[in-house]
């Protein structure tokens, strides 16, 4: 693989929390890395020695698919240890805390902890308690910087750059953890954004981070060159925010007749999971413009690069 049997590049920052202030410089070589580790997903023997020796807890306090597979597959694939940790059946059901439950698992001598947690902060607060890197796999509705690079590196892979592309992110920008990470990550690679989706679904406060706003799906599809379809997370409103399904898809559903009336293609992502018929229609999922099935596999390529950078991974000498 070009590039990793060079002196490695360690990332300027021990954990992986979120996309806010990252700099430019890594995110960079997060995804030049993962390419290399994309030809590896495409030999038959998908499998590389990188992470030979480090232990890696998956600590999922949220249901998941894509994510929690994509890093149980980037850590096999880069021969590391994987533990997997289940809360429903942890002794927090018992009354244990969270802080001992952390340091207890650190005590067995691992190396890092991906986690997924439904507050926010959970992830950083988490780096009080061990000296283990932690990885973000998503807090509540804060963040999710993995999700935003593998969408940044499927960007890339379609247009050959990110400075300067128009990114549409339509939908429930409110209890999105995606769609910040992407703001983030986006305009500090020179990248443009609009939010798009119901007034009361787009924090006001969102315009400080210099993306713009529309409330009309066919003007932000007449601006962009690339959509990203958030779905409406009715579990976590706790109170419906929108009038009615039939309505939203109206008014912001990604259909092929909305493509239509835009003389130029549109690339067309989506974070998972899809609700068809809804915020996108299965038919455009299923179509050219849609790189939806990248990113998933871009997924597995990125996470392979991240675990690389921030545990060290070895090179083809051996050495970290």
């Amino acid at each position: 693989m070009r590039n990793l049997n060079k002196k490695l590049n360690m990332l300027k920052n021990k954990h992986l929390l979120g996309l806010k202030e990252y700099p430019a410089k890594d995110l960079k070589t997060i995804i030049d890395t993962a390419y290399n580790f994309k030809t590896v997903l495409d030999r038959p023997i998908k499998k590389v020695p990188s992470l030979q020796g480090v232990t890696i807890v998956n600590l999922f306090f949220e249901n998941s698919t894509r994510t929690k597979i994509s890093f149980e597959l980037a850590q096999k694939r880069l021969s590391a240890d994987t533990v997997n940790f289940s809360a429903s059946s942890s002794s927090l059901k018992k009354g244990e805390s969270f802080k001992d439950t952390a340091q207890n698992i650190e005590s067995m001598k691992i190396d890092a902890v991906v986690m997924r947690h439904p507050t926010p902060g959970a992830a950083n607060h988490l780096t009080n308690f061990i000296d283990s890197v932690v990885i973000n796999a998503g807090d509540g509705t804060h963040e999710h910087p993995t999700q935003a690079i593998l969408d940044m590196m499927s960007l890339h892979e379609k247009f050959g750059k990110l400075k300067g592309l128009k990114v549409a992110i339509v939908g429930d920008i409110l209890h999105s953890r995606v769609a910040l990470s992407n703001i983030y990550g986006l305009t500090t690679m020179g990248a443009e954004v609009m939010l798009c989706g119901p007034s009361n679904l787009i924090p006001v406060h969102l315009k400080e981070l210099g993306v713009k706003v529309s409330y009309k799906i066919n003007e932000a599809l007449d601006w962009a060159d690339a959509v990203n379809v958030l779905r409406i997370q009715r579990e976590r409103m706790g109170k419906s925010l929108v009038p009615s399904i039939r309505e939203y898809r109206e008014m912001f559903g990604i259909t092929s007749k909305k493509l239509s009336l835009h003389k130029k293609e549109i690339v067309v992502m989506h974070p998972g999971p899809m609700n068809r018929g809804v915020e996108i229609d299965g038919d455009v999922a299923d179509g050219d413009q849609a790189i939806i099935l990248d990113q998933v596999l871009n997924g597995v390529a990125s996470r392979m690069s991240i675990l690389f950078l921030l545990c060290g991974g070895k090179n083809s000498d051996g050495e970290r």
